[in-house]
């Protein structure tokens, strides 16, 4: 079957289907099976939702120092960066801890290179 239209939510075409699923709603799809000669509309649906932890990049030492931005607002964030080994390095007003810390704790964007 060839795919000839993808919709996103809130698209024209996709209003029903957006009421009836929600923020669960990903995306339709009109599929066409040239051999029975029929259209199909398919939805994608987000079935389950978990937290996710990403891997480590596998080029990448997991005990290399880097160096994360933590706003000063964020006291929770810079409670467990300190938690995680991280140490402040006030020169460069950033804090520095292993990059496996960096992903366990989710603040791989904040690295500053």
């Amino acid at each position: 079957m060839k795919v000839r239209l993808t919709l996103q939510p809130g698209d024209n075409g996709t209003k029903k289907l957006q009421l009836k699923y929600g923020g669960r709603l990903l995306a339709v799809r009109y599929r066409y099976d040239e051999t029975r000669l029929l259209r199909y509309k398919t939805v994608e649906l987000i079935e389950e939702q978990l937290p996710w932890v990403p891997a480590l990049p596998s080029n990448a030492d997991p005990n290399e120092l880097v160096n994360v931005r933590v706003w000063y607002n964020e006291a929770e964030l810079r409670q467990a960066v300190k938690a995680a080994g991280g140490r402040w390095q006030k020169e460069r007003k950033l804090w520095q801890l292993k990059l496996h810390a960096a992903y366990g704790l989710g603040v791989e964007a904040r690295i500053v290179r």
